[in-house]
């Protein structure tokens, strides 16, 4: 009987090791990586680059704490800075505690601006993350259910409704913030339409409220830009970062910019292993793969292939209600529960996930090719239209 708690409904297999997008499990069979660790993994496995400068970081200094100066992070904070257009950084280790970070910077700007409940306005079907406070913000019952009493100072509204937005801000003068996902991962693959961001930049402005968006999935090239709010061209005052940025290694990150810069002070907020040597080495290292290998413009060509693809061999297939996303954050979502896909992928190889019950989630890594995209494009769509078959039980 495994000692691990039971926080996992895992999978039924182990792997071994991998090359490229392709993963082999203890039993030496090989899988096509659709998922790649759930956005994580943005090079692929066992990138050259990657593990050489991981192994030559290893040798020399894995941590020593953020007592003390790490010339790494701040090359890497000003990196991060001159793609984003943000003035600072703080780093950690998640995604949920760069969340985190950003609701208490929040909350400290709304205590500034002499409001004593500060509240922040965020989204149905959002994902933030598992703590108190990131639990709090998402919008699924499903996850917070047994953990309240919950955070209080958080407002939903409706996703893509800016007049829900308007109306809260105009009845609630305690609201310093609106947190949202430029694409909604957890949430089903959602996407914001352009003219929404931009009527909510407007609205931040107009109330000096702070713009938070929440890149922990969609950011670090996945939707062909650096950041997936550059596709709209609003510029937030904070962004969070984890998953792709150090290509496997974990980190997170909060950027702040604007009227959010320079707030915290030493005794603020804080991590022990956030931005190590080892961690912050990884993301400079991931960073300039990304840019030698073009991967942004791979996102976005590789994306394509693939969402056209679908379109294609599933236009006549009853029962998927759309196939939607940004660059190689892909969702195919069904007209029922399609949660079985996931074995049966596994079974024909392929490293898939189903997210909000009915949503194929494909998150395949930035240097995947279009010939690896056209392969999984067939073989899923085959499973798909298996799942979907009139005489399967349930089927229409």
């Amino acid at each position: 009987m495994s000692r691990l708690m039971d926080t996992y409904a895992r999978l039924p297999v182990a792997f071994s090791h991998g090359n490229g997008n392709r993963l082999t499990d203890t039993q030496g069979r090989m899988y096509l990586d659709g998922i790649s660790g759930i956005a994580v993994n943005t090079l692929g496995h066992n990138h050259p680059a990657l593990v050489a400068a991981i192994s030559a970081q290893a040798r020399r200094l894995l941590h020593t704490s953020n007592l003390y100066g790490m010339p790494q992070q701040e090359r890497l904070a000003d990196k991060l800075a001159e793609l984003s257009g943000m003035d600072e950084v703080f780093f950690c280790n998640s995604g949920c505690e760069a969340n985190e970070a950003a609701i208490k910077l929040a909350r400290f700007y709304g205590h500034r601006q002499g409001i004593d409940n500060p509240a922040i306005v965020v989204m149905e079907h959002a994902f933030h993350g598992r703590t108190l406070a990131t639990l709090s913000a998402t919008g699924s019952r499903k996850v917070q259910a047994g953990f309240e009493p919950l955070v209080p100072g958080f407002v939903r509204v409706p996703y893509n409704d800016l007049a829900a937005v308007r109306v809260v801000g105009e009845r609630n003068r305690n609201v310093v913030a609106v947190m949202i996902e430029v694409i909604q991962g957890e949430g089903g693959i959602h996407v914001a339409d352009p003219e929404y961001l931009r009527g909510l930049r407007r609205l931040c402005d107009d109330n000096a409220w702070l713009m938070i968006c929440d890149e922990v999935q969609c950011g670090m090239g996945r939707t062909g830009t650096w950041f997936g709010f550059q596709q709209s061209g609003v510029r937030p005052e904070v962004a969070t970062l984890a998953k792709g940025l150090a290509g496997g290694v974990p980190i997170g990150a909060c950027l702040a910019g604007g009227k959010a810069a320079r707030l915290f002070h030493p005794g603020n907020h804080g991590s022990t292993f956030g931005g190590n040597q080892l961690a912050t080495t990884a993301a400079l290292t991931t960073l300039e793969v990304i840019e030698r290998e073009n991967l942004l413009a791979n996102a976005a060509a590789v994306g394509k292939v693939i969402r056209d693809g679908f379109r294609q061999a599933l236009s006549d297939v009853p029962g998927v209600v759309s196939i939607r996303g940004m660059g190689l954050m892909i969702g195919i979502e069904l007209d029922r529960s399609c949660d079985e896909l996931v074995q049966r992928a596994l079974d024909a190889g392929l490293l898939i996930n189903v997210t909000a019950e009915r949503v194929v989630r494909l998150l395949p890594a930035l240097n995947f090719s279009a010939d690896e995209g056209r392969e999984l494009v067939e073989r899923l769509s085959a499973l798909i239209r298996t799942c979907l078959a009139p005489d399967r039980k349930g089927g229409t």
